[in-house]
């Protein structure tokens, strides 16, 4: 398994670096969001996970996010940064990355945060469905066409890639379709990691999937807010799954 970490201060990058190692990861080291891309770039192997800061020198963290994100939608994003406030978790969460930490941390945590990302990732697997391996499974509703091994939600005639956390949060939303979900549910069931993820992460993945699929995301006919709770997902007209 191949880690990227993008981080400035360099006995920081290095502590990450022995510990990853340690663990029998292959760890490399990029010290700002160009180098990163660089790496990533022209890396002989694909990297399986990404450790990134967002306040780097030159290119944001954000701004190193969203190019990824342009070049690989699957590959998990952890964002490990000194920033606090929720705006910075939406702004993280909106570019693409998976899961949000803060400085300081703990290692056992941050450890065990990595190898559930990689089992929930499996990057051979997702990178063989994406290519046309295997037999697609897919569920339709209303104009809206879902394949889950391509990680493609279609939309009339407009194609959307995913990133692997939003196809397991729409996955489940499908596959408990009219059940009311509580938010401390879904933290548990999706993100299996409860600590620095709290209920408004969930609030905004939503937004973002009704942004992609809602005819109008202002009035949500699919991702229905239950207030106080969570949400239900309803799939309008019958949907239709093809299972492996």
């Amino acid at each position: 398994m191949k880690i990227l970490i993008v981080e400035d201060e360099a006995a920081l990058a290095r502590g990450l670096k022995f510990n990853f190692e340690q663990e029998g990861y292959d760890a490399v080291v990029a010290g700002d969001g160009a180098t990163a891309l660089d790496e990533f770039r022209v890396a002989n192997e694909p990297f399986d996970l990404i450790v990134l800061d967002l306040m780097l020198p030159g290119m944001s963290g954000y701004e190193t996010c969203r190019h990824i994100r342009e070049i690989d939608k699957l590959v998990p994003i952890l964002v490990l940064s000194a920033r606090t406030l929720s705006e910075d978790r939406s702004q993280a969460f909106d570019v693409g990355t998976d899961q949000y930490m803060t400085k300081p941390f703990a290692l056992p945590e941050l450890l065990s945060r990595v190898r559930n990302l990689l089992q929930r990732h499996p990057r051979d697997t997702a990178r063989t469905a994406a290519n046309g391996g295997g037999v697609a499974s897919q569920f339709r509703f209303g104009d809206v066409q879902v394949d889950f091994d391509k990680f493609e939600v279609i939309v009339g005639e407009q194609t959307h890639t995913l990133t692997t956390t939003e196809m397991q949060l729409l996955r489940y939303f499908i596959e408990h379709q009219g059940v009311v979900l509580s938010r401390t549910q879904i933290l548990k069931d999706v993100w299996d990691q409860a600590a620095d993820v709290t209920t408004r992460t969930i609030d905004n993945f939503v937004m973002r999937l009704r942004r992609l699929i809602e005819p109008d995301s202002a009035e949500p006919r699919h991702f229905i807010s239950v207030r106080g709770t969570g949400y239900r997902f309803s799939a309008g007209k019958t949907g239709v799954t093809d299972d492996e």
